[in-house]
């Protein structure tokens, strides 16, 4: 089966896994794929933001989407150029406004996210002034959606120690980013919307991650009404799906699901019989728990 994807992982690069060797639980030798994770440090004009660790690909969007989800860039602000070095492991996004984040920078605060994820002082500042849009997700698109997803090739299958998030319009996948921390895969999202001028009005968003606090605020942010993950919940999580109007769904696998807040969105057309469980060799990050 083909699908629209216009961004897909390549557990093929050579840049995202390198072969090592050693042991394994009878002491035999083993060599095996590892993910290569390497630094970047973000600036935004002339002001150093934070050093990022990520597998390194689409650092241009993972640079701009950072900044949108933290409220550092706005929707409307226009992006003039962004600069990438990967001798020095830089990238600099620079805005027609005047930007100075010397104040929040110091009132940041450390996060449940994966690799070192950060949240800022006034993060959830615009959150009440979304009105997320009205949707509707037949449970039909879910089933063949995380089919879609499972069977694409990755760099997970490839060397583990990664997450995958995917943008989505009803069973379509459209977009698929994979890093090191969750975090890092759904800005690279944020920032290809907000280059490629795609609103999250008639989106789904899937994460391979736990549903946190900061996991709904910046699907919220997105405009993205509708957030499915593999695994499971928070309750501060939960509390701001909720609040905010955001459908969430977590503990997608196989013909199960548990939604917690937003179920009205939900239309639920297909008949489970005709759904299969999750082979093993389909399975992806959470499998196991609610990583």
């Amino acid at each position: 089966m083909s699908h629209p994807l216009r961004i897909v992982p390549d557990p093929a690069d050579p840049r995202l896994t390198r072969r090592v060797t050693g042991v394994d639980e009878a002491g035999r030798p083993v060599e095996t794929a590892v993910t290569v994770e390497r630094g970047l440090t973000l600036y935004l004009n002339a002001q150093e933001i934070v050093t990022m660790m990520t597998i390194g690909d689409y650092p241009e969007y993972l640079a701009i989407g950072y900044l949108l989800n933290q409220n550092m860039l706005h929707p409307d602000d226009v992006v003039t150029q962004v600069e990438y070095d990967e001798d020095l492991e830089v990238v600099v996004v620079r805005t027609e406004r005047e930007t100075d984040f010397e104040d929040k920078l110091r009132k940041r605060t450390q996060t449940s996210g994966c690799a070192q994820g950060t949240a800022f002082g006034d993060l959830m500042e615009a959150l009440d002034e979304i009105v997320l849009p009205q949707a509707t997700l037949r449970t039909s698109w879910l089933y063949r959606l995380t089919h879609a997803i499972n069977t694409t090739p990755s760099l997970y299958l490839e060397a583990g120690a990664i997450h995958g998030c995917v943008l989505a319009r009803e069973d379509q996948p459209l977009v698929y980013m994979e890093d090191v921390g969750r975090h890092n895969a759904v800005d690279k999202i944020a920032g290809w919307m907000f280059r490629e001028g795609e609103n999250g009005v008639d989106k789904i968003f899937y994460t391979t991650g736990r549903l946190t606090s900061e996991m709904v605020i910046k699907t919220v942010r997105m405009g993205i009404p509708i957030l499915v993950s593999r695994s499971g919940f928070t309750a501060w999580g939960v509390e701001l799906a909720r609040r905010t109007g955001l459908t969430l769904i977590g503990r997608a696998r196989g013909k199960r699901f548990v939604a917690l807040a937003g179920e009205e969105r939900i239309v639920f057309d297909q008949d489970l019989a005709y759904v299969g469980e999750e082979s093993a060799k389909s399975r992806r990050k959470g499998a196991g728990g609610d990583d």
